[in-house]
């Protein structure tokens, strides 16, 4: 067990039983959007919602959602529910997203497109750790070259858990987890008075929409869930995946390199994948000026896999660090808004992060997995299996995790590129398995990070579409090839 250092936490707050359901949900009453989220057509609106729901009448919080209504009143079907992955993205300006990115307009007129800034984040009751960026850069685990970088990081990652612990929002802190905000979900589509919701959620937003259509399966209409992390969420297991998903994603990098050789990074993609190995040796003896050590290196290259359209940046960056020369400063997650706390979005995700799954607290069950990641994955793998601070986060799981079954109704759509950094083919086959009949998936014979409307692959795309606008899905499971359109 996890040392108490938050001592709001009681006994009977960790063993309670299963939650109450909460009682019936207000109306929205829809208004203009905070600035960030203005765009034509998107009106939001709060509701307040329990922040313990085996406790429904005791305290709350808010809740803020976004609706980009159909204009078709004949062709309308629903609410199409969306949530932008994270944990911790903001929401309320993903239904404009969806718009910019071309989903088509049948989509738009059979759903009234709903966003969420979910529970712990931005204009819904936000959490905060008061971490600056220096302290908590990121939430991807640091590599670590050996067993005391595992060590050390072990000590600094056990302050930042303390300092959620006490932070000015701790007592909201083992509340924010996917289970309870798949609870909120259901609480929205009370609140606009549907029957079932449909779904359309990416990355971790993957994870999110699993749970709630295994708590309210019944409630559930069509789920189309990208880029998946697996039925564990972001787990200790899933983690480690990353370094699979480097291993995987990597070749579309070293074969662009290979075809530029203007970035002096080698001419064959074997030469691009030993320049990789030869930068991270260097700065791990001698740190760019800037201060780019092999560990940021590292973190960089990881980063910047997913999306296509970083790629001549990131052979940029290699080329500046191979030749000495400057490379941009990576940009800050702030808000950058004084009502939202600046450490928001790497707060909220840890918490969630920290309070879905029971992760393991011994340091050296991390020293074990760095040594064998190493050896198995030798591009990432002393990354993935690092340790967080989930390993000394301040409260117990107040709940199991929720268990993804076939159990329900056959009505989950998994679209999957196959070189996914971020989230790895393995997971993905891994959540079709645990749905069982319950879902279908497309993989597209691509790479990075997220399919549907990310990339011009009209095979994947067609399917997602007809999905949302018919209900239809393949019979079986479907491979797309790497034709565009």
């Amino acid at each position: 067990m996890r040392k108490a250092v938050l001592l709001v936490f009681s006994a009977a707050l960790i063993t309670a039983s299963t939650p109450a359901v909460a009682s019936a949900a207000t109306p929205v009453k829809w208004g203009p959007c905070p600035a960030e989220a203005t765009k034509p057509g998107l009106e939001c609106g709060t509701l307040d919602v329990p922040l313990d729901y085996r406790d429904p009448g005791g305290k709350t919080i808010e809740i803020a959602i976004s609706r980009l209504a159909s204009t078709n009143p004949e062709k309308r079907r629903g609410v199409l529910l969306t949530n932008t992955g994270g944990p911790g993205g903001e929401g309320l300006a993903y239904p404009d997203t969806l718009r910019t990115l071309g989903i088509p307009k049948d989509v738009l007129d059979s759903y009234d497109v709903i966003g969420m800034d979910p529970r712990g984040v931005a204009n819904s009751t936000p959490v905060t750790c008061g971490l600056t960026l220096a302290e908590h850069p990121s939430n991807i685990p640091r590599y670590a070259r050996n067993s005391a970088d595992v060590t050390s990081e072990a000590q600094r990652v056990a302050g930042v858990a303390a300092k959620c612990g006490s932070s000015a929002t701790a007592s909201l802190l083992p509340h924010i987890t996917t289970a309870n905000t798949a609870r909120d979900m259901d609480r929205v589509r009370e609140a606009l008075g549907e029957q079932k919701v449909n779904y359309l959620g990416i990355s971790y937003g993957t994870y999110l929409g699993s749970v709630y259509t295994s708590l309210f399966p019944e409630r559930s209409d069509r789920f189309l869930i990208d880029s998946a992390t697996g039925p564990g969420g972001w787990d200790a297991a899933f983690s480690r995946m990353f370094a699979q998903g480097v291993d995987d994603r990597f070749p579309d990098f070293a074969k662009f390199a290979a075809a530029h050789p203007e970035y002096g990074l080698g001419r064959t993609p074997a030469q691009v994948k030993a320049k990789y190995f030869d930068l991270a040796a260097r700065l791990d003896k001698t740190p760019s000026p800037e201060g780019y050590t092999g560990q940021v290196f590292r973190q960089l290259t990881f980063a910047e896999l997913y999306y296509d359209k970083k790629l001549p940046h990131l052979a940029e960056a290699w080329r500046a660090l191979d030749t000495g020369k400057p490379v941009p400063t990576a940009s800050d997650q702030s808000s950058g808004r004084a009502d939202i706390p600046a450490d928001n979005y790497l707060t909220s995700q840890l918490h969630v992060i920290c309070n879905d799954s029971d992760w393991p607290e011994a340091v050296g069950t991390y020293r074990r997995n760095v040594a064998i990641d190493r050896l198995r994955h030798p591009m990432f793998g002393a990354a993935g299996a690092g340790i967080t601070p989930c390993a000394f986060w301040p409260s117990e799981p107040v709940e199991p995790p929720v268990k993804i079954t076939d159990r329900g109704p056959s009505n989950v759509l998994i679209v999957q590129n196959l070189r996914d950094p971020a989230t790895p083919l393995a997971g993905a086959r891994k959540l079709r398995e645990a749905f069982g009949d319950r879902a279908r998936m497309v993989t597209a014979d691509q790479g990075g990070h997220l399919a549907y409307l990310f990339k011009d692959n009209r095979c994947a795309n067609d399917i997602a579409t007809k999905f949302l606008v018919t209900g239809e899905r393949p019979r079986h499971d479907f491979a797309c090839g790497a034709e565009v359109s």
